[in-house]
């Protein structure tokens, strides 16, 4: 699949501000993406069972770097907690509560890692405890849509004008909650049809389509061994050329290697929270479909129409699923004038199995988009892994973001390390220029916001160029 047909399979079409953007790419220097988490420290105590950490890393993609950490402290992955996968591509801080004596964490020799002791606790810390995420991001090469270079000044315009626009059409500082690529793979949109075969209880399905699914600007030894899979499902052969980073992938042909039918077996082999994460990029597809599928109707996105469901916003940013609520010709005033004040909020549905719909022309467009995913008769109900099962919830149609920020950015040095894609230049389809400009964004969000999303908001480039 091409970019374009990536967006609309993923739902992430549709814009609630017409803009040409600055375009541009993420992620040309590792530093260019900076994620500190927001969060509180947990409870110290001399004598607490686990130990405290808050830890730096550089370009690590969260589980990996988890799972080495287990085994230098010589524990399982499971008795590391953390509140927030974070992105590879970037140097992200977050706090991990690690079930394991002090001096053995302090011993620990990771590379492009910093690790700061805190002290101990008797608290553990779980998904999305957090309150937020710090964001400091460079977008460079800015351009217009024609690929010819924008200069600083049009582009902080430009940014600055989006800005005024999400603000008119949703509220200060505020923009459409879309569940960001790489909740599903940008480049390989693969987590939802692992998920999808997991619903199905197919799990043949799902390491099949985990190790073999082709994808965009993949290497080419990458390609070469996903090619062999799809030709052979050969997990011995498939070993032998299998390139080093793909460690899931080779988990699962190892299991493979030693029983070719064990398929939930391979499965499992991939962390819990990657299993999990399956699920939820299924219902994150229904979800951006619904929202997308909204906003081509002319539905608001803020206020609220007979047949909605309500949530109130916490301080964070965040809904209380608890005190969800239908909007009816009774409430529907009251409720209108509690979403322009910001103290609730729209929602939109992660389903599962007693999750439930609104009614009414919005009901309409969550049914649609259902029956458009595929999903109408999903049975969430995973016999063969049950904590995998989920009841489904909702989610806040919009989000704000607070702390708002933007400079032009310092040009890159000579010297620096670049992405493979900087270095080879623009090829065709791109919107970027390494003669356009540079800005610095700075700004938070609350917990299971996605920061690609309100940086779509503003370069409007391809998919891939996140």
């Amino acid at each position: 699949m091409n970019s374009t047909e990536i967006e609309e399979s993923l739902g992430l079409v549709g814009w609630s501000v017409e803009d040409d953007g600055v375009g541009g790419l993420l992620k040309v220097r590792v530093e260019d993406f900076r994620v500190e988490e927001v969060s509180k420290v947990p409870a110290l105590d001399p004598k607490g069972r686990f130990t405290v950490a808050r830890v730096t890393l550089y370009n690590w993609e969260t589980n990996r770097f988890l799972n080495r950490l287990a085994k230098s402290c010589g524990i399982s992955r499971n008795r590391i907690f953390a509140s927030g996968l974070k992105d590879k591509r970037a140097v992200t801080t977050q706090i991990l509560v690690i079930d394991a004596p002090r001096k053995k964490v302090e011993g620990v020799a990771i590379s492009d890692c910093e690790i700061e002791i805190i002290g101990r606790t008797h608290q553990k810390v779980g998904m999305s405890d957090h309150d937020g995420n710090r964001f400091t991001i460079t977008v460079r090469g800015c351009c217009y849509p024609d690929g010819s270079p924008m200069d600083g000044k049009e582009a902080l315009m430009r940014v600055q004008r989006i800005r005024k626009g999400l603000s008119e059409n949703l509220g200060a500082d505020v923009f459409p909650n879309w569940i960001g690529p790489q909740r599903f793979g940008a480049n390989r949109p693969v987590t939802p049809l692992v998920g999808r075969a997991v619903v199905d209880g197919d799990f043949e399905r799902a390491v099949d389509v985990y190790l073999g699914m082709q994808g965009n600007r993949s290497t080419e030894d990458t390609a070469s061994f996903r090619k062999m899979w799809r030709d052979s499902r050969d997990p011995v052969a498939c070993l032998e050329i299998i390139p080093k980073h793909l460690g899931y992938e080779r988990d699962m042909l190892t299991r493979l290697s030693e029983d070719k039918s064990d398929w939930l077996g391979a499965f499992k082999s991939l962390p819990q929270s990657l299993q999990l994460l399956t699920i939820h990029s299924l219902q994150s597809l229904a979800f951006n479909h619904s929202l997308a599928a909204r906003l081509s109707s002319g539905l608001s996105l803020i206020e609220p129409t007979i047949g909605d469901i309500v949530a109130p916003l916490k301080v964070n940013g965040r809904i209380d699923v608890s005190k969800m609520a239908y909007v009816s010709e009774t409430n529907l005033d009251r409720c209108r004038r509690n979403c322009r004040l910001g103290r609730l909020s729209l929602t939109g549905p992660l389903p599962g199995g007693s999750s439930n719909l609104a009614e009414g022309a919005p009901g309409d467009i969550e049914v649609k988009a259902l029956e458009d995913t595929d999903m109408q008769s999903a049975d969430w109900n995973i016999k063969k892994i049950p904590r995998l099962s989920s009841s489904g919830t909702r989610r806040p149609l919009c989000v704000p973001f607070s702390d708002f920020t933007v400079e032009e950015a310092t040009e890159i040095s000579p010297s620096a390390e670049v992405s493979k894609r900087w270095e080879e230049g623009v090829s065709e389809g791109e919107r970027w220029s390494p003669e356009g400009a540079s800005l610095r964004l700075v700004f938070t969000l609350p917990p299971g916001t996605y920061a690609t999303v309100l940086m779509r908001e503003f370069m409007r480039s391809p998919l891939d160029h996140y």
